[in-house]
């Protein structure tokens, strides 16, 4: 390749960044060959959820933390109902904690199947949308609308509608499910476990480029099965604690470049959370289907690249295809639709495994049952700074590509972590300065 002229300033202009969920921007400068810094700049406003909540009963505070989020409403559900609950003493298990799961899971297939079909795919395919991915692989794409539905649907039957559903509650559900009701999810999931292998193999003969870094991960471990709904929080450098010492080891910071908090380890910096993490950290408790598929595909137990990130979000796909199933064909509704109990002043602390990551919750209420203080931390602020590192390794290998190369390159990279800027509190401008 020819060198390239130089010039005292070189600057990458991204009016909007497609395929992710919500607004900001990115500046990365450049000295040379060298980079002097990355800001992953967030401007939207702030929304405030946890101002709104303050002085609202415990029981609305389901309903308003789905509104953070129109893909991911069952992960600040069910954080805000776990955190109630152990204030209160309620213990959900049996068949209540397995409809949770189930929900869960539909939330995990739908917004998973969004991100790799329709935003992600086609920056590894050479598309810049997937409507124009669509005019060359229309199966692919109508397969994942269909996957995509499914998950939808779940949603439906057991939360009451597919966004921001309406029937989860402190205890439980206010009405349960039948197993009429749930046996054309059944159907419709046997369907999907083929759809789902396929989506595997496909996202992993996609070509990554060569690019790895050596991450904390952080994630739920649950121990006997895969993590979603619940698990002491541990990280690939041994950390191992109860969902209520998070604030104890992990911390937000307002930065000057953005409007949403950046989240750090004590003494330890950025970490990761979301499908790279739950993988490396729980590899074992994954069903040998999805086990076996990640060996077809070349992965082992840890994935360190970020761009294959596409491919273990697709067994998770499969995994919650599986898990659905199992949960289905071992349904027996219960006596009550929620666990009675008596409302009582405390501190309480949730965390879920949204598909981004984890999701903690920690609300103090009184004896009457208000919120007096509550506090969120959604996966993509916490994973800020290490898309931040990601850009400050990878742009320095990639300078002999030409600037719109390079531009779709970081674009890319920032996809990798399906980042939902409105729940962080929105993306992305590029402006890329050489000097």
């Amino acid at each position: 390749m020819p060198d390239r002229p130089k010039r005292s300033t070189r600057s990458i202009e991204v009016g909007y960044l497609a395929r992710v969920e919500g607004e900001g921007a990115l500046s990365i400068r450049l000295r040379g060959d060298e980079v002097t810094d990355v800001q992953l700049r967030i401007f939207e406003p702030p929304r405030f959820f946890e101002g709104l909540l303050r002085g609202r009963l415990y029981q609305e505070a389901p309903d308003i933390t789905a509104r953070i989020c129109g893909i991911c409403p069952i992960a600040y559900q069910m954080g805000a109902v776990q955190a109630m609950e152990s204030i209160f003493g309620v213990r959900v298990e049996g068949a209540l904690r397995d409809l949770r799961r189930l929900i869960y899971c539909g939330e995990w297939i739908e917004s998973h199947v969004l991100h790799i079909a329709m935003l992600h795919a086609p920056d590894f395919l050479g598309y810049e949308d997937a409507i124009r991915m669509a005019k060359d692989h229309p199966e692919v794409v109508r397969q994942a609308l269909r996957l995509k539905k499914l998950g939808n649907q779940i949603l439906a039957v057991i939360g009451g509608r597919e966004v921001h559903p309406i029937n989860l509650r402190v205890g439980g559900f206010y009405r349960l499910p039948t197993r009429r009701e749930l046996a054309p999810l059944r159907e419709e999931l046997e369907w999907a476990r083929g759809v789902a292998r396929e989506l595997v193999r496909w996202t992993g003969g996609f070509s990554f480029p060569d690019f790895e870094r050596d991450y904390e991960f952080v994630a739920l471990r649950h121990g006997r099965e895969y993590p979603i709904t619940e698990g002491r929080i541990v990280s690939s450098s041994g950390l191992d604690i109860p969902v209520s010492g998070f604030e104890e080891v992990f911390v937000e910071e307002h930065v000057a470049h953005s409007n949403a908090l950046q989240a750090t380890m004590v003494g330890r910096g950025a970490y990761h959370v979301g499908p790279l993490a739950r993988y490396a950290l729980n590899f074992d408790c994954l069903p040998e289907l999805a086990q076996e598929a990640a060996r077809e595909v070349g992965l082992g137990p840890v994935v360190r690249n970020p761009f294959q990130s596409i491919v273990v979000r697709s067994l998770e796909v499969l995994f919650a295809v599986e898990e659905s199933i199992r949960l289905i064909e071992g349904y027996q509704a219960p006596a009550g639709a929620a666990i009675p109990y008596e409302v009582s002043a405390g501190t309480g602390h949730g965390a879920t495994e949204a598909p981004r990551g984890i999701c903690y919750h920690r609300y103090q209420v009184d004896a009457a049952g208000l919120i007096e203080t509550a506090r969120i931390v959604p996966p993509t602020s916490q994973n800020q700074k290490t898309i931040e590192g990601d850009l400050w390794g990878f742009v320095p290998r990639f300078l002999h590509l030409p600037d719109d190369q390079l531009q779709w390159q970081c674009e890319q990279a920032v996809r990798n972590y399906d980042p939902c800027i409105s729940c962080a509190t929105h993306f992305l401008r590029l402006t890329v300065e050489r000097t």
